[in-house]
């Protein structure tokens, strides 16, 4: 893999705690914007900046969003703006919300999935595969979920959005790396990129050491968060 790919995607070949590598991303403006006050959010980042996009879900097994994301954007989660096979589309939904009609469930020969909770309604198109994941207070647990999808054999998972399903994850410490892309604006007001439960002094904060990445006219993070992630997957084998 030639520089600078090996310096940002390198890292994604073999997870450091287990089986697993989980990265999260988010597109934003200088601000931590993801969308105006309104909602509208197309486009944030530069072209440049949404190839990393696709060449991310070109180099893992499956990429996830949540249902809120798929219901507003109605995205469809493939590969077009680089050479690459089209990942597994999963989305967490525990309460059936997700329409049959949603573009990510397209039958194309890419494996769709749909994470709910046990007993939840909802009608989706056959070959969808249903995964079924106990609720909490109606919440689906990150470290549950990802047990899951390891269970049916994913191993490079990418939590694309939005903000909200990116924010849980990285809270309940189940991911590898965050790639954060920043783009040259700045909006005001809106949807913050990321909303974590507060701390009351700086020492409790994650510490995530980084590389910073020009693509184009954007600045990609690429962070490193191996150290607080948890084990979830097959722990690696001491040699």
């Amino acid at each position: 893999m030639p520089q600078p790919w090996e310096d940002i995607f390198g890292p994604l070949r073999k997870g450091a705690i287990d089986d697993l590598v989980l990265v999260g991303q988010c597109g934003q403006s200088i601000d931590a914007r993801v969308a105006t006050p309104t909602g509208h959010s197309h486009y944030i980042n530069s072209e440049a900046g949404l190839a990393h996009l696709h060449r991310l879900r070109a180099l893992v097994d499956a990429v996830v969003i949540g249902v809120g994301t798929a219901i507003a954007d109605d995205p469809q989660l493939t590969v077009r703006r680089v050479e690459g096979p089209n990942p597994a589309r999963i989305v967490v939904d525990p309460n059936g919300r997700l329409p049959s009609s949603a573009r990510v469930l397209a039958a194309d020969g890419v494996r769709r999935l749909v994470v709910t909770a046990a007993g939840a309604p909802g009608k989706l198109p056959a070959g969808v595969e249903i995964v079924p994941v106990a609720a909490n207070d109606r919440e689906l647990a990150p470290t549950a979920i990802v047990a899951a999808l390891s269970a049916r054999g994913f191993r490079r998972i990418l939590i694309e959005g939005g903000a909200d399903t990116v924010s849980r994850f990285l809270a309940a410490r189940c991911l590898d790396r965050l790639h954060v892309l920043i783009a040259p604006i700045i909006i005001g007001g809106g949807r913050s990129s990321l909303t974590l439960p507060p701390i009351a002094r700086v020492e409790e904060a994650v510490r995530a050491p980084m590389r910073a990445h020009s693509l184009g006219g954007d600045v990609l993070l690429d962070c490193d968060l191996s150290a607080q992630r948890l084990p979830i997957g097959r722990a690696k084998m001491s040699t």
